[in-house]
């Protein structure tokens, strides 16, 4: 491996945009091990875009990177919001923006990291305009979901928005109601306006590498982290933010590691099925973060473990001219 800059700095002349990296994937692919050796290799700065690193206290349950594993260096928006604060894409980019814009400035190779395709997304050129909420069309979207069910609601959106419907649990309702508002809204689907949004104030020039990994094998890593995580610490993490009053009503309690831990301590689930429970439903994450990313515009795949074409790729795209 390269030790350090290697002289990069020299050839990051000031471009018209400043240039990022992003590294996207699945859960347990790797990002966080691979961002950092080429960090440091290229004398570079992390910015996490991870939805739920950014809240402090939940850690074991959202693989944040230990002091350990982050080797030195310099890591940004871990532990910025309390569990029961507000936090969604457009208040990542108001904090991620300004943070890129500073690394950049500073001539250092800046990583966006994570598997929030949305906050990328949002960070290279801001959100797509969608209609205020309707508060009529809402409850009667939520009385549908309270007498039919979620799962109902999910197959109702996945008629009228298939590709939206991919990316969203059966079981999330909040996010299901909202694709369902705004097609009725609009009468056209999110995803379609979430496509022909060109991004035309976009701030950065950006490498975007996504991690590949064989599906089996990414299946057996999520399944031994998800044991790893039941009997290394989740449950006294989840016991402790219990305690300090954080329930399973808040949004970040019910993410995936989290609301499978609290039907354990309340008594509604045995260890065993809620460890079973977490693999299945982190599998399935899994499945929708790579759904994706392979919808991603001028995404490159890659192996994580080819850390050599990685850094490759990343010094002819610093070297090139804008």
């Amino acid at each position: 491996m390269i030790s350090q800059t290697n002289g990069l700095e020299e050839h990051m002349a000031a471009p018209s945009k400043p240039k990022i990296i992003l590294i996207g994937g699945p859960t347990a692919s790797g990002k966080t091990g691979l961002a950092v050796t080429l960090a440091l290799s290229l004398g570079g700065e992390v910015i996490n875009a991870d939805s739920m690193q950014i809240y402090r206290g939940m850690d074991v349950g959202t693989a944040k990177p230990t002091p350990e594993e982050q080797r030195g260096v310099i890591h940004h928006l871990l532990d910025v919001v309390d569990p029961d604060e507000d936090f969604n894409a457009a208040i990542y980019r108001q904090m991620a923006l300004p943070l890129a814009k500073g690394i950049c400035a500073k001539n250092v190779p800046c990583f966006v990291v994570g598997g929030t395709g949305l906050y990328m997304r949002s960070l290279l050129g801001g959100l797509v305009e969608l209609p205020p909420s309707d508060p009529a069309l809402r409850e009667r979207l939520n009385l549908e979901c309270d007498r039919d069910g979620a799962l109902k609601l999910h197959q109702q959106l996945a008629e009228r928005d298939p590709e939206r419907a991919l990316s969203i649990h059966p079981n999330d309702r909040l996010r299901t109601i909202r694709a369902l508002e705004i097609f009725y809204q609009t009468r056209r689907p999110s995803s379609e306006l979430l496509k022909q949004h060109q991004f035309g104030e976009q701030e950065f020039l950006a490498l975007k590498l996504c991690l590949k990994v064989e599906k089996e094998q990414l299946y057996d890593r999520i399944n031994a982290r998800s044991e790893r995580m039941m009997a290394w610490g989740l449950i006294p993490e989840v016991a402790g933010l219990m305690k300090k009053g954080y329930g399973p009503h808040l949004k970040s309690m019910s993410a995936i590691g989290y609301r499978h831990t609290l039907k354990y301590l309340q008594g509604e689930w045995s260890l065993e099925t809620a460890t079973e429970t977490l693999k299945r439903d982190t599998r399935r994450y899994a499945k929708r973060q790579m759904t994706w990313f392979r919808a991603e515009p001028h995404m490159i795949h890659i192996d994580p473990e080819d850390k050599t074409l990685a850094e490759t790729r990343i010094r002819d795209f610093l070297a090139e001219s804008a």
